[in-house]
């Protein structure tokens, strides 16, 4: 699990640290790093929507989106924010995936370490969240699998057929969400 002071650290760096090495490149005519071609983790594509909620009902079959939408412009920022850490989460997932691979682990194994991570990755996201926007996860959740922060790993398995499926499926996000908040999740190498 990561820590607070490690979150604000990792958020300190992503939005004071990079943009000033990437500045100090550009002034110096450096060649810009093989990052900065191919960005990675959570990669900001759009501008956030500085208006507020409208009149208009939301299509969206993800309440989610809706309760994003339904958001002013200073929530939205928190909102993004939040969802970068998650991201951030999803990253430390994919590394830890891969020790456990070079360790010789089984899929199962893996799989249920996936789901574990996933799950805690959920309950450090939501501290940061209002009760209101957790209680939406939550119900959406328990209306879905029974359980406030998803499905089980064993839910997973039936649903999936295989352990690797599972594995898969641990560290994918909803692009509608990210969409919503103007990103993208691009898994970095391992």
């Amino acid at each position: 699990m990561h820590s607070l002071p490690a979150l604000l650290s990792r958020r300190l760096s992503r939005r004071v640290l990079l943009p000033l090495a990437a500045a100090a490149g550009l002034l110096a005519g450096a060649a810009a790093p093989a990052l900065a071609d191919e960005p990675c983790g959570s990669v900001v594509v759009a501008p956030l929507e500085s208006t507020g909620p409208t009149a208009e009902p939301c299509t969206s079959k993800d309440a989610v989106v809706c309760r994003i939408r339904e958001m002013n412009w200073p929530e939205k920022v928190v909102a993004r924010d939040v969802r970068q850490d998650y991201h951030g989460l999803l990253e430390d997932m994919r590394r830890t995936q891969a020790e456990m691979r070079d360790a010789g682990a089984f899929d199962e194994d893996v799989a249920r370490r996936m789901v574990d991570m996933r799950n805690d990755a959920k309950e450090i996201t939501r501290a940061g969240m209002s009760p209101e926007e957790v209680a939406v996860l939550e119900a959406r959740n328990t209306a879905k699998y029974g359980n406030p922060l998803g499905p089980t790993a064993d839910q997973l398995y039936a649903k999936y057929g295989s352990w690797q499926q599972v594995i898969d499926a641990s560290t994918r996000t909803s692009a509608a969400v990210d969409h919503e908040l103007g990103l993208e999740y691009r898994p970095c190498p391992v």
